[in-house]
C-alpha cells in the first residue's frame, strides 16, 4: 500500500506550513502521545522485575508486535475509508520538519545573543545530556547533533516509509521510533524488554539514515569525506551518517565527551576542525532547509514518474 509521492509532498507542505497547532493539541493530543501511552502501559504491565530476562525479551517482542499491529491497522483503516485527502491531512502528524526547525532555532537565537542560560534551557528540550555543564560550544554541538540525527528520524525516514508503504508504513515507523525512545535503552530495566524495538528501529532507519547523510552532504556542499570516514564510529548504526555529514559540511567537530545523568560518556569525535559556535547552529539550519528542499524535489520527481 504505497502512497503517491504527490500525496506525501502535499502532507510535507502542510506540516511545514502549520505543524500540529497547539490549539488542536490541547483538544486532541498528538497521535504520538497516544502510541506513547500504549507503550508505557504495556511496559508497566509486562516488564516486571520479577520476570526472567528471557521472558522479558519475549514480552518485549510481543509489545513490538502489538504496537506495529495497532498502528498499521489504524493507517490502513484511514486510507481505506478516508480517501486521499484523509491520507494527506493525517499524514501531517507523522512529520516533524517545522517543529524540528523551530526547536533548534529556539537554541540559536539566545546563543547568538549571548544568553547561555536560555540557550541551555532550549537545548534541554531536544537532548538528553546534562545541559548545565555546557558552554557555548557544547550547546551549539548538542543542537547541531540533534538537528542532524532528527533530520533522519523526523523527516527522511517518515517520508521514506510514507512513500514505500503508505499511511500504515508511516504510522508503523512512528510507533517503532517512539518505542525505541521510550524502552529501547541499554540500562538493566529495558535492556531485554526493549531489545526488539531498538533493533527494529535500527532496521527501519537503515536506508533513510544513509539517504539523510547524502542529502546533508549535497545541501551543505561538502561532508562526504567525514561521512564515509566517521559514520561508523557512532554507537548507533544509523545516527552517525547525517551527524558526520553535517560535521563535515560545517567544517566542525561533533561528538566527543558528553555528560548524561552525572556520568561522562566518551563518544567518538565526528568531523575535523574547530569546535562549533553559535553561528554554526544558524548555518546548520540553512543546510537543513536546503536538504528538506532537495527531498521535496525528489518527491516531485517521483510524482512525475508515478504510475499506479
Amino acid at each position: 500500500m504505497s502512497a503517491s509521492p504527490w500525496l506525501v509532498l502535499a502532507a510535507a507542505a502542510l506540516e511545514a506550513a502549520f505543524d500540529y497547532p497547539d490549539a488542536l493539541h490541547r483538544r486532541v493530543p498528538h497521535p504520538v502521545v497516544w502510541i506513547g501511552t500504549l507503550i508505557s502501559t504495556l511496559e508497566a504491565r509486562l516488564n516486571r522485575p520479577d520476570f526472567s530476562e528471557a521472558l522479558r525479551r519475549v514480552l518485549g517482542v510481543l509489545t513490538l508486535l502489538i504496537i506495529v499491529g495497532v498502528s498499521g491497522l489504524a493507517g490502513w483503516l484511514i486510507t481505506k475509508f478516508g480517501g486521499p485527502w484523509a491520507v494527506v491531512i493525517v499524514g501531517v502528524v507523522g512529520l516533524a520538519q517545522r517543529s524540528l526547525y523551530d526547536h533548534v532555532r529556539a537554541v540559536a537565537k539566545p546563543l547568538r545573543a549571548g544568553d547561555l542560560q536560555s540557550a541551555r534551557t532550549a537545548v534541554g528540550m531536544i537532548v538528553g545530556r546534562d545541559t548545565a555543564r555546557l558552554d557555548e560550544s557544547g550547546v551549539a554541538a548538542a543542537a547541531i547533533e540533534s538537528l542532524a540525527e532528527s533530520f533522519c528520524d523526523g523527516v527522511v525516514a517518515p517520508i521514506f516509509w510514507f512513500v514505500v508503504a503508505g499511511l500504515p508504513g508511516l504510522f508503523v515507523y512512528k510507533a517503532v521510533n517512539t518505542a525505541d525512545s521510550l524502552i529501547g535503552h541499554r540500562e538493566p530495566r529495558w535492556r531485554r524488554f526493549g531489545w526488539a524495538s531498538a533493533r527494529f528501529d535500527d532496521l527501519l532507519n537503515l536506508i533513510p539514515a544513509r539517504l539523510a547523510g547524502v542529502l546533508v552532504a549535497v545541501a551543505g556542499r561538502g561532508g562526504w569525506t567525514a561521512m564515509w570516514r566517521d559514520s561508523g564510529k557512532h554507537s548507533s548504526p544509523n545516527a552517525g551518517w547525517p551527524e558526520a555529514a553535517m560535521a563535515g559540511a560545517l567544517g566542525v567537530q561533533l561528538g566527543g565527551p558528553a555528560w548524561y545523568d552525572g556520568e561522562v560518556s566518551n563518544r567518538p569525535v565526528l568531523g575535523q576542525g574547530r569546535a562549533p559556535d553559535a553561528g554554526d547552529v544558524a548555518r546548520a539550519l540553512k543546510v537543513y532547509l536546503a536538504a528538506c528542499a532537495i527531498l521535496w524535489l525528489m518527491l516531485a520527481a517521483g510524482g512525475l514518474a508515478w504510475r499506479h
